[in-house]
């Protein structure tokens, strides 16, 4: 059935560039309002594409993490409230503001986006919709394929702390993807979307468990091969003391320039994976043959990665009259 539906969404996509086409079949049902070209046919901000795409090379140019960043500030939006840009308000009690959000980014290239928009097209493209843009496009400039985005997404007017569910970097491939079902997405999303680790960075905190006390055994993960065990622990020491530094590191050590690549299922192949949780892929059946395909392939990769960054981008989406166009992303409308 995937096959069937990445197959339709090829059709969809060259349908789109004629004319403005309903999102594609496989998309999660509340999708469905979601057009090509939204701005478009609505005559509200034909340009809307292009200029977030130059905004986005911009900053590329200078700093390629801002790819992995983009892709998992998406991922923090779609799956807490669903893509609304909840994600972007601030507060002392909104989702940026939970302890499991720390480490997101690219906050104030969206806000640069939002300037020049609103600049061009004042209260007509909505801060989740940039959100989505701006992620399809930096994964482009990564190396990755560029798809269609379905627009007409309005942005939601609550955001809540303790909505924030995100699983923990070292949970197990079976509640990792009872997580994802949860949200709406199925096995194959879940194996390609944590394909987005193949760029970026994480904090040494993340992996101190699989390095020095594996489940609790006082003992490192009998699992890591043993020069990316020694590695990883040379660049995060055992925390000691309170104030320790709690560096950066690449969540793939083969891909420093940050570019989409699929040698993070390699790595997990030959157990050199960085976080526990993607290791875990090996040990699922439907997870191991993903990894195994996606390792083979690169181009199957790219096309399997926006098939599911497409339908995470349309988890819960607020349509038609709900929700607003923020002119501020960072606030709701007074």
């Amino acid at each position: 059935m995937r096959e069937q539906w990445f197959s339709i969404f090829a059709l969809v996509t060259l349908a789109a560039a004629i004319g403005g086409a309903q999102a594609a079949i496989g998309m999660p049902p509340e999708a469905a309002p979601l057009i090509r070209h939204f701005y478009k046919v609505h005559n509200t901000c034909a340009n809307v594409e292009p200029f977030v795409r130059h905004q986005v090379q911009l900053v590329w140019a200078n700093d390629p993490t801002v790819a992995p960043k983009l892709i998992k500030l998406l991922y923090a939006d779609c799956m807490v409230n669903g893509c609304d840009a909840s994600i972007l308000l601030d507060g002392p009690n909104t989702e940026k503001a939970s302890p499991k959000a720390r480490g997101l980014g690219a906050f104030v290239l969206i806000d640069k986006i939002k300037q020049v928009l609103e600049a061009r097209c004042p209260g007509a493209v909505s801060c989740a919709d940039i959100l989505n843009l701006a992620a399809r496009d930096a994964v482009f400039f990564s190396g990755g394929a560029s798809y269609p985005v379905f627009l007409g997404r309005r942005d939601g007017v609550e955001s809540n702390a303790a909505w924030v569910d995100f699983p923990s970097p070292s949970m197990s491939w079976e509640s990792t993807l009872a997580y994802f079902q949860s949200k709406g997405l199925d096995v194959q999303d879940m194996a390609t979307l944590l394909g987005a680790h193949t760029m970026g960075r994480v904090r040494c905190s993340n992996i101190l468990d699989r390095l020095y006390n594996f489940n609790n055994t006082g003992k490192p993960d009998p699992t890591m091969e043993k020069s990316t065990m020694s590695y990883l622990r040379k660049e995060c020491p055992p925390k000691v003391r309170l104030g320790q530094p709690n560096p950066l590191i690449n969540l793939n050590p083969s891909n420093p320039n940050h570019r989409f690549t699929n040698s993070y299922y390699s790595r997990v192949l030959t157990n050199k994976a960085v976080l526990g949780v993607d290791q875990q892929l090996r040990y699922g059946g439907d997870t191991y043959d993903l990894t195994d395909e996606y390792a083979s392939s690169i181009e199957d990769f790219k096309g399997e990665f926006a098939f599911s960054m497409s339908r995470m981008g349309g988890l819960k989406v607020l349509t038609g009259t709900k929700g607003q166009i923020r002119l501020n992303c960072r606030m709701v409308n007074k």
